[in-house]
C-alpha cells in the first residue's frame, strides 16, 4: 500500500473494531490488521461461555446488542460483532499478523506484514491478552495431556480431569466436564472459592461439598506424568491418576512485541506498558494502547465494558493533534 493512512489499528477484537468505527465517524483513513478471524480471542472461548457483563455493556459504536439472555453467550457476542462489522463496513485485514513496527524520519511508521507493508501516522494497540498462557513452570507441563484452552466439555467423558485455578474459567471447566461425566478434580492455592461468577460459585461449592468434584485447597501442582499428577497439599504429597490437566491460569499481552515496538513496561511484576491514561499514548509518539493490554499481567482490570472509551479517548486525542499541527 503507498498510501500513508492516518491510522493502523493492530488487533481486531472488540476494542479494535471500535476504534475503526471512531476512526471512520473522525472522517479518518485507518485499516484494522488481525493475525487471526474477526474478534479471535472470543472465537477461542469456550463453546458454551456466558459473559459476565450484559449485553448492553459490550456494545461499540452505539449498535444495539440485541440478546435472548439475561447475559448473552459466546455465540450471541460473535454474531453481534460479525453484524457490527459488515454495518459498518469497517476496512479489516483478516489472518495477516502484524511482524513489525518502526518510526521512520517522516514521522510516520512502516508497519510489516505476514502479508505485505503499511505506511501509517498513527498506530493503535489493541492486541488483548488471550494468545499466551502463563505457565507453570513444573515438570511435564509440556505433554500432551496438558491443556491451556478449553473449547467443548464432551469430549472429556468419561475422563480423569484435574482442574489448575479458581477463577471463572477454572470453575466454567470444572462443572461443564463433570456434567459430561468426566472425574473432576480442582487444585486450588487459595483457602477457598474466590473470583468467580456470582452464579456459578454456590454450584461449584455445592457439587464440592457433596464430593461430586474433588478440591484441594491450599495445593498446587508440582509434576505431571502421562498416567498421574503430583499435588502438594497441607497434608503433603499426593500422586491421583490423570487423563488431562486443564491448566486454567490465565493469560497475558504479548510483551515482546510491545518491547520489540518500542512501548516501555513497568519493571515490577505487573509489566504495565506506559501510556497516558487520558489520551491512551504511549512513550512512543503517536503510538496508542486501547483495550485490556493496557493493564499488563493486570488482566482483570480491563475489560469489554469499560475499555470502549479507549477508543474515543484515542481518536480525540489524534484529532486534537492534528488541529495543533495543521
Amino acid at each position: 500500500m503507498n498510501q500513508t493512512l492516518d491510522i493502523l489499528i493492530v488487533g481486531g477484537g472488540p476494542i479494535g473494531l471500535a476504534c475503526g468505527i471512531e476512526a471512520k465517524k473522525a472522517g479518518l483513513s485507518y485499516i484494522i490488521v488481525e493475525k487471526g478471524c474477526l474478534v479471535n480471542s472470543l472465537f477461542n472461548y469456550p463453546l458454551h461461555m456466558t459473559f459476565f457483563s450484559t449485553a448492553d455493556r459490550l456494545e461499540i459504536g452505539g449498535y444495539p446488542f440485541p440478546s435472548i439472555h439475561p447475559k448473552p453467550n459466546r455465540m450471541e457476542a460473535l454474531e453481534y460483532y460479525r453484524r457490527v462489522a459488515d454495518v459498518s463496513e469497517l476496512e479489516i485485514r483478516l489472518f495477516e499478523e502484524v511482524q513489525s513496527i518502526k518510526p521512520d524520519v517522516n514521522e510516520e511508521y512502516n508497519v510489516s506484514t505476514s502479508k505485505g507493508k503499511y505506511k501509517a501516522r498513527h498506530i493503535i494497540i489493541a492486541t488483548g491478552f488471550y494468545d499466551i498462557p502463563n505457565l507453570l513452570n513444573i515438570p511435564g507441563e509440556d505433554l500432551p495431556k496438558v491443556k491451556h484452552y478449553y473449547y467443548d466439555p464432551h469430549f472429556f467423558y468419561k475422563q480423569k480431569v484435574l482442574v489448575v485455578g479458581a477463577n471463572n474459567s477454572a470453575a466454567d471447566v470444572a462443572l461443564e466436564t463433570w456434567r459430561r461425566g468426566a472425574e473432576v478434580t480442582m487444585v486450588v492455592r487459595e483457602s477457598e472459592l474466590q473470583s468467580i461468577k456470582y452464579w456459578v460459585k454456590p454450584d461449584l461449592q455445592n457439587r464440592i461439598d457433596e464430593g461430586s468434584i474433588k478440591a484441594y485447597f491450599n495445593s498446587t501442582l508440582t509434576e505431571i506424568r502421562e498416567p498421574e499428577v503430583d499435588l502438594l497439599t497441607p497434608q503433603g504429597k499426593v500422586t491421583i491418576e490423570n487423563d488431562y490437566v486443564m491448566a486454567m491460569t490465565g493469560y497475558q499481552p504479548n510483551f515482546a512485541f510491545l518491547e520489540k515496538i518500542g512501548v516501555e513496561l513497568s519493571h515490577d511484576e505487573k509489566r504495565h506498558p506506559t501510556h497516558n491514561p487520558e489520551t491512551m499514548e504511549t512513550n512512543m509518539p503517536r503510538m496508542y494502547l486501547a483495550g485490556v493490554v493496557c493493564g499488563g499481567m493486570d488482566t482483570r482490570v480491563w475489560f469489554i465494558e469499560n475499555s470502549r472509551i479507549h477508543a474515543v479517548k484515542t481518536i480525540a486525542h489524534i484529532l486534537e493533534q492534528q488541529k495543533v499541527n495543521a
